[in-house]
């Protein structure tokens, strides 16, 4: 009987088509679920994106049913605890460290820091979304200038169950109008991708077989346009958003989400106020 092993294929998958450059997360067994490696993986994804000429426009999709059910809090490869070399800031390496030295740290690098970084990417990034795109889905979502999702796409961040203000980077407001984000937030309930389109937040709506060619012909359209262009314009409408505040206030609520963490070690079962994958997925998330 042979004993070999099939090594574990790459949690990111990158291909460029023509002008178009296609980062493909690739953990479906696990819905997409963003352990470090992953996260790390799309980094390196990312700048090989930036530094090809070639590329005019990134897109970015997940494998499988879903686009990703967020931060990994479960699988058999999370990875949290593990030292990764720092890409985002000048952080501490967070492994060995406890309680806030330890999850401030990590945070800053994988979370805010590198989604903050993926935002100023000087080409045009499209999230070609299906199925779940949930807490850290959000993120990798809302870093991508455009959002074209397939009418099964539902979003969802259910993190007030954990006591948490809402995931690190803190784009709600400007992804939504506030009064819909405080509803988004308080209930936790998913959001169908046309109640998304209504409120303004993603630009299209298309249907499951067709996501993956619509989101390519936007694509190509876009890379028609001077690359240059495309750059100065990303930056002029990155810079408005941020002169409305969206880069104070996601530092102001980045503390915040650390308060609750804190919070939930003193009086909880642990960070994440006992809230583990099954939980959540009890609660309904």
């Amino acid at each position: 009987m042979s004993t070999a092993r099939t090594a574990p294929e790459e949690p990111v998958r990158y291909e460029r088509r023509g002008p178009v450059a296609v980062v493909t997360m690739n953990r479906p067994e696990y819905r997409n679920a963003q352990n470090s490696a992953m996260t790390y993986a799309l980094d390196r994804a990312f700048y090989r994106a930036a530094e090809d000429d070639e590329v005019k426009v990134v897109v970015l999709a997940g494998e499988g049913k879903h686009f990703s059910a967020g931060h990994d809090i479960g699988t058999p490869q999370r990875d949290a605890h593990l030292p990764f070399e720092r890409r985002a800031g000048l952080w501490w390496d967070h492994s060995g460290k406890q309680g806030a030295e330890s999850r401030f740290a990590r945070e800053s690098e994988v979370y805010l820091g590198m989604c903050r970084r993926w935002r100023e990417l000087p080409k045009p990034a499209i999230a070609s979304v299906q199925g779940a795109c949930v807490a850290g889905g959000l993120m990798l979502a809302w870093v991508c200038d455009l959002i074209v999702a397939s009418e099964d796409a539902f979003f969802a961040d259910p993190v007030v169950r954990m006591g948490i203000p809402g995931v690190e980077y803190f784009a709600h407001p400007w992804a939504m109008p506030p009064r819909i984000a405080k509803e988004f937030l308080y209930t936790g309930d998913r959001m169908s991708a046309r109640r998304a389109y209504e409120v303004g937040m993603i630009n299209r709506v298309v249907r499951p077989a067709e996501l993956a060619d619509r989101t390519m012909e936007l694509a190509s359209r876009i890379a028609e346009m001077p690359r240059m262009g495309l750059a100065l314009t990303k930056r002029a409408v990155n810079q408005a958003e941020d002169l409305q505040g969206m880069h104070a206030g996601m530092d102001s609520v980045f503390g915040l989400h650390h308060l609750a963490h804190a919070h939930n070690a003193e009086t909880a079962a642990d960070s994440l106020g006992g809230m583990d994958v099954r939980a959540m997925k009890k609660a309904g998330s």
